[in-house]
């Protein structure tokens, strides 16, 4: 895949591993476009770097989608490079009598179902570019969860299932690649609340891993410590748990 002259949609990208995305795909020498939520978020990400344009869009509502898509269609008619990055995670005690269940529908439908919706209204666009992508970003706990993200990690193994499928189906009929883009815990506001800053690696590691993987048609991204956990995964599940969720 190549890693510049390309058009290329990062949905949460006004902060976190989402901006970093940003900033060096657009170094890079592409063209990007973010969404976010926060209207003042995007708008302070767009002037750190004025080449990116910023669109206000919430995944999870069908009316913002469809007027993403939309505006997609009329102004990035080459639109060729999708990053799936918007997410949402609460930190959670499955042992408490209530909450759950209104926590986990927002995870799954921002992680998870809007993800596919939102890659069913663009491949069309994407079919026809001479070469495209889509990126899926999961996490390590697609291959191990952490108990006090435990909803979280569901939506994102069910995210890392349905990846699998998604580039075995394209491959068979078009030129659209598709990646997995797998971080271990990375020092971002949204990793905060499970020791991001103490523990996670900067998220120009994240990025600069995903450019690489493009260069290399390298469709799983295992970035840093997700590697070794996968290997331990496969070998001793109980060995990786014990390592996610130290006692």
């Amino acid at each position: 895949m190549k890693t510049t002259n390309n058009t290329v949609l990062i949905t949460g990208g006004s902060a976190g591993i989402g901006l970093e995305l940003a900033k060096q795909f657009e170094a890079a020498g592409n063209k990007v476009i973010i969404t976010g939520r926060d209207a003042a978020r995007l708008k302070k990400a767009t002037d750190q770097f004025p080449g990116v344009t910023g669109i206000v869009s919430d995944v999870t509502r069908t009316a913002d989608v469809d007027k993403l898509v939309a505006q997609l269609q009329a102004e990035f008619p080459g639109l060729n490079v999708v990053i799936n990055n918007a997410g949402r995670a609460f930190v959670h005690d499955l042992a408490l009598a209530e909450g759950t269940y209104d926590k986990a529908a927002e995870e799954i439908e921002t992680n998870y179902l809007s993800v596919i919706r939102l890659n069913e209204k663009l491949i069309p666009i994407l079919r026809e570019q001479s070469e495209a992508a889509i990126v899926d970003v999961s996490s390590i706990v697609a291959y191990t969860p952490n108990h006090i993200i435990a909803t979280y990690s569901a939506t994102k193994a069910a995210l890392h299932s349905y990846t699998v499928s998604l580039r075995h189906a394209l491959s068979k009929n078009s030129s659209i690649k598709v990646f997995e883009l797998m971080p271990p815990l990375v020092n971002t506001e949204f990793s905060h609340d499970i020791g991001g800053a103490e523990r996670g690696i900067p998220p120009s590691v994240v990025a600069a891993d995903l450019l690489t993987a493009f260069e290399q048609d390298s469709y799983e991204v295992r970035v840093g410590d997700t590697a070794y956990i996968y290997e331990l995964s496969r070998t001793s599940p109980d060995d990786a748990f014990a390592v996610l969720n130290p006692a």
